[in-house]
């Protein structure tokens, strides 16, 4: 694995005078496994972790696989428990590769998914509320029952921001934690908001998280409704198709994904090592529809347009981008028509893979588990493929680094997020500053 040069003449400053923004650790979780090597290895190999889904009954439903994390076991299983056992365990992992013990000392961003009580504690909770409010609105029935008989337990899982406060607690971070919920994009949009406050000078590090534990019956048939899942059940692991014509909806799945960020300046002075540079951020906002993206691309094609900008980068520069790649039909191709506005004919020769086609899509971690992905596709020489691509779209001329990993030396990564709700980011990063 590669490890940047300590370089001890530069100003520590990017193109535009600001702070250059480091990453010292890494962790993550998925489908695959627990933990940085066990997903690479799994990635690189072309496996899937994509399967029947167990956590709860689903004859009746058209969609009856999932990437679910299952082998870490929370003492209440639901989508806050879960996702804060996820989150914990990554920022583990990256602390301790990143060598920093005892308080972080820093701020912490994370992208979170949106919270509601499961199925099974809304009923409990409606069968509390006293009987002259139980025909009434829900959420008069929802607060009345809370004051009735008030569950602490209850309300921490119904709570949005409790995760990021015990995990602020835990590790020591400083100030008041952020939670953020920007749809498929937050992932990245954590990521951006820890780069700013080191760009800002407001802090030398931030502690950047995404988790998403909340695969549930319910998610499931919200998803449906949209028709954004796939429905090709069997066998799971050939679902999640990105780029390939017969694509018919995104495989859902759960995850997590921790970044310490530093300026170099702070990392390299206290002796850590570097392994890779947050180099360019760009976010735009599309209004065209509520779950539809633009399908002429023009706010993904600013998006991209922004981070390179923001890099001080130029398309030349880009040697892989780790695609958005959903395999839902029309996100897969407004991803391409974007990328092919930006890159133009040397789009054909830039490697572009999923790791949606093993893992699925991990919703609000996508875009830190990605971005990981992305750093470590630079550091080993290594780039995952898109599996499941027997069936080309020809209205996608792409090379998604078909089935098999390849080796190649690359010094740029564009990561692309592109989310229900009008969320775009997608974030560079490199070896070495630009």
């Amino acid at each position: 694995m590669k490890e940047l040069p300590v370089m001890a003449n530069s100003s520590f400053k990017d193109h535009l005078g600001r702070p250059i923004v480091a990453v010292t650790g890494m962790g993550v979780i998925t489908s695959l496994g627990q933990g940085l090597a066990d997903n690479w290895a799994a990635l690189t190999s072309g496996t899937s972790g994509i399967h029947a889904i167990t956590r709860f009954p689903t004859e009746g439903l058209s969609t009856r696989i999932s990437g679910t994390v299952d082998f870490i076991d929370p003492p209440r299983s639901n989508s806050v428990e879960r996702s804060f056992a996820f989150a914990r365990e990554t920022t583990i992992e990256a602390l301790a590769q990143a060598g920093i013990s005892g308080d972080f000392d820093g701020p912490l961003f994370l992208a979170a998914p949106p919270v509601e009580p499961e199925w099974s504690d809304r009923f409990a909770l409606a069968d509390r509320a006293p009987p002259a409010v139980r025909e009434g609105d829900a959420y008069d029935r929802f607060l009345a029952a809370m004051r009735e008989r008030p569950d602490p337990v209850f309300m921490e899982a119904a709570q949005f921001g409790s995760i990021s406060e015990r995990l602020a607690d835990k590790f020591g971070t400083r100030g008041l934690p952020v939670t953020l919920s920007t749809a498929c994009a937050s992932g990245a949009t954590a990521i951006q908001l820890g780069v700013e406050a080191i760009r800002q000078g407001r802090t030398e590090r931030a502690l950047t998280v995404a988790t998403d534990g909340s695969v549930s019956a319910e998610a499931l048939i919200r998803f449906s409704l949209l028709s954004a899942l796939s429905t090709q059940n069997d066998p799971p692991e050939k679902a999640s198709k990105p780029f390939s014509k017969d694509r018919d909806g995104f495989v859902i799945a759960e995850g997590a994904a921790t970044l310490v960020l530093e300026s170099l300046e702070a990392a390299i002075s206290r002796g850590a090592k570097v392994l890779g540079i947050m180099t360019g951020c760009g976010e735009k906002a599309d209004h065209f529809h509520r779950t539809r993206s633009s399908p002429d691309g023009g706010p993904a094609i600013a998006t991209i347009r922004a981070a390179l900008a923001d890099a001080g980068l130029g398309e030349d520069d880009i040697g892989y981008v780790n695609a958005h790649g959903t395999s839902t039909p029309e996100n897969d191709k407004m991803e391409y028509g974007a990328m092919l506005a930006v890159f133009g004919d040397k789009l054909s020769s830039i490697p572009v893979s999923s790791n949606k086609s093993m893992i699925g899509h991990t919703l609000t971690a996508a875009g830190a588990v990605e971005a990981v992905f992305s750093l470590q596709t630079m550091l080993t020489g290594t780039l995952p493929p898109t599996i499941n691509y027997s069936n080309p779209d020809p209205a996608i001329a792409l090379d998604v680094v078909p089935n098999v990993k390849r080796e190649a030396q690359v010094r740029a990564v564009l990561s692309n997020s592109f989310g229900f709700g009008g969320q775009n980011a997608s974030l560079v990063m490199t070896l070495e500053p630009a």
